[in-house]
């Protein structure tokens, strides 16, 4: 794919007519062949470096992408340097400004085409390792709560290893004790296992932990991993390191700091700004179709939590009628069900304009006024009301760390068809794993998920 980069560079720069390039240059095909042949093994190299050709980053989504363009802007780099070092290399600048971009798309392209496939096979069944969970406690039941709905993990559980469950109990969804931690050897002969995965609140024995990992752990066909138990507390992730010679596990901090921030903040402001002043007459349009609807105001400010849990008024078009409160006393159950889930998909509050605006998601559009502002980001975490930050418990502080968003996570996963506790688990995903490239692929995807409405009300 990087040859096909540089090959496609060479026609995009030599072979069309852009006038911006100067045309004194060296403009030999076989030079610049040649120069391939040299330069594919500089890229490579500084992919080995970045751990691309590493079991966890293959597949890895926005991580492998950002390692991608790390590589590619190296390697850049190195040729720019090695053209001012040393004179006689001739390369023209225009061929290498135009391959830059290109060596980081067609390898990303590639490894994304390659991931899809992937995925899709693992939907069907193929190329799934047998996993099962150790554990059959509430920790245990979480875990495989999540792997069943990650359905291109490329694990596929058979069951549970559990001491105090009795085998062929059921624990969760299809799947049932097989027997106790000293049966592990004839559950992994028997069911061919592949990955086993410790729920470390389930074995209180330290001894025993160890003796699992001494076991199978070290040496083997068997990888073993371990549920750090601290999923509550996590912002950003882990980090396993020595100090010492003694191992330490290091929860890392927020990363939108420093230049992430200030790239975050760039994103929001490159399409905020333009599109704002794009769209101004249609939202001018909406406030006028809103008042005529029903009596009210044409935009509704909800105070929410904020960064660091700074509070400040949330806009949106006004969807429900002034007296929506009212209506709902009228309605019990429905009223449980907004305590319960914070929405209700059959709301008797909501305007006919407010429906429509709903379902297209063009309500949320005044909170690009909030973006400008800094106060929200196009893509973060979904609102908290001070009312909801109890309800959050001990996940609040982790979500409060970064501006809530226009879109997220959750609006491309289901949106509101998925559960609360769902909800909070996908955010604190984004937390901890953001990247500007998630962004992009959030927005990205979020343009497919309202054309559809899926999930909206």
């Amino acid at each position: 794919m990087i040859g096909i980069a540089f090959r496609l560079a060479y026609w995009i720069r030599f072979q069309l007519s852009f006038n911006i390039f100067k045309d004194d240059v060296y403009t030999s095909f076989s030079y610049y062949q040649v120069l391939s042949f040299v330069l594919v093994p500089t890229w490579i190299a500084l992919y080995i470096f970045h751990g691309l050709y590493q079991k966890q980053y293959l597949l890895g989504g926005t991580q492998e992408y950002d390692r991608v363009f790390r590589a590619s802007s190296i390697s850049t780099l190195i040729v720019i340097v090695a053209g001012f070092i040393e004179p006689s290399i001739l390369i023209a600048r225009g061929w290498l400004l135009i391959a830059w971009p290109l060596t980081f798309f067609f390898p990303a392209l590639s490894r994304f085409t390659l991931r899809r496939v992937v995925y899709h096979l693992r939907k069907h069944g193929y190329f799934l390792t047998p996993a099962v969970i150790i554990g059959g406690n509430e920790e245990g039941r979480w875990l495989a709560e999540q792997l069943l709905s990650w359905r291109t993990s490329g694990l596929l559980l058979v069951g549970f290893v559990d001491e105090k469950v009795n085998p062929g109990t059921h624990l969760f969804g299809n799947l049932f004790s097989l027997g106790t931690v000293d049966d592990l050897d004839e559950v992994i002969t028997k069911y061919n296992i592949g990955e086993l995965i410790l729920a470390t609140s389930a074995i209180s024995s330290r001894n025993k932990q160890m003796e699992i990992f001494k076991k199978y752990g070290v040496s083997g066909d068997v990888n073993v991993r371990m549920s750090s138990g601290l999923y509550e507390i996590i912002t950003t992730g882990i980090t396993v390191s020595e100090l010492a010679n003694a191992p330490f596990i290091t929860i890392n901090k927020a990363r939108l700091t420093g230049w992430d921030e200030v790239l975050k903040m760039f994103l929001d402001y490159a399409i905020t700004i333009p599109g704002l002043i794009i769209i101004s007459p249609f939202l001018l349009l909406i406030a006028l179709a809103i008042k005529l609807d029903s009596p009210g105001p044409a935009i509704h400010r909800r105070q929410v939590m904020g960064m660091n849990g700074k509070k400040f008024f949330a806009y949106k078009f006004r969807t429900m009628y002034v007296n929506g409160n009212e209506i709902l006393e009228a309605y019990p159950e429905l009223k449980a069900e907004l305590v319960e889930n914070q929405k209700l998909k059959n709301d008797p509050r909501v305007t006919r304009i407010g429906n429509f605006l709903r379902k297209a998601s063009m309500d949320e559009l005044p909170q690009l006024f909030n973006v400008i502002r800094r106060e929200m980001s196009l893509v973060g975490p979904r609102m908290i009301s001070p009312p909801e930050v109890e309800k959050y418990q001990q996940w609040n502080i982790n979500l409060l760390t970064v501006r809530p968003g226009i879109t997220g996570p959750w609006q491309v996963s289901g949106r509101s068809d998925i559960s609360y506790k769902e909800r909070v688990q996908i955010d604190m995903y984004y937390v901890r794993n953001w990247s500007i490239w998630l962004d992009i692929q959030i927005l990205i995807q979020t343009i497919p998920a309202v054309l559809k409405s899926r999930g909206a009300y």
